[in-house]
């Protein structure tokens, strides 16, 4: 009988047995999300607010589906409506800094009135918010 012990080179052996299921899942993970990913969609920065404060609303103006103008609940007729609108501006700056006015459109109004009743709001130093509905 051959008792002698055969020489064996001593070479480390790394296991990597578990190495190869986590690459594994890494791989399987990266190829569902690249599928979910849409490359067609434009990233946009939506501006974020440092107050979570509704702001106050002073004055409400409304436009409807039939270009009617409306400031609080009280119809106004198109060809006053400036002047009316900075009238009331002023009104309300006698008792607040800087008045609000609130503009609740239609999606059928037209944005290019909604741009001009910023424009006057602003001009006479008045908060703007525009809500689209």
């Amino acid at each position: 009988m051959n008792f002698r012990k055969k020489n064996r080179e001593n070479t480390a052996e790394v296991f990597t047995d578990s190495l190869n299921d986590i690459l594994f899942i890494l791989l399987m993970f990266f190829l569902i999300v690249a599928t979910l990913a849409n490359p067609n969609v434009v990233r946009v920065g939506l501006p974020r607010g440092t107050k979570d404060v509704k702001a106050k609303q002073n004055i409400m103006v409304s436009i409807d589906k039939d270009q009617q103008y409306y400031i609080g609940t009280k119809k106004i007729e198109s060809a006053i409506f400036d002047s009316l609108l900075r009238s009331e501006i002023k009104r309300y700056k006698a008792f607040v800094d800087t008045p609000t006015v609130v503009i609740n459109a239609d999606t059928t109004a037209y944005y290019g009135e909604v741009f001009r009743i910023m424009r006057i709001a602003k001009k006479d130093t008045a908060k703007v918010v525009a809500r689209i509905e």
